[in-house]
């Protein structure tokens, strides 16, 4: 068999290996678009990160039960801040009339 020859049977069972990647590769992707659309799968996974954040949120709010209720104390004495000082203000506040 001539050198030519030999060649030119290399190069077609190279092309016809890729023409198998190929039809696998286009059958795969097909596969994978008729299951479900593009926004669906993007949902999918949005919620599925969600729900992981949602739940490492819990383990760390079981985790740190005393700064949690530290700071949501501290919050709810911020907003009620004017009320307060106005009770304050209205108990102990200047008494002076001049």
């Amino acid at each position: 068999m001539s050198d030519l020859k030999r060649r030119m049977l290399e190069d077609r069972a190279l092309r016809d290996a890729a023409r198998t990647l190929f039809t696998a590769d286009v059958a795969h992707t097909r596969n994978l678009l008729s299951t479900k659309s593009l926004s669906q799968r993007v949902l999918g996974r949005v919620g599925d990160g969600a729900k992981d954040v949602l739940e490492q949120a819990a383990d760390t709010a079981d985790n740190h039960r005393g700064t949690i209720a530290v700071l949501l104390g501290a919050l709810v004495l911020w907003f009620a801040r004017n009320p307060i000082m106005a009770l304050i203000d209205e108990k102990f506040g200047d008494t002076d009339d001049g």
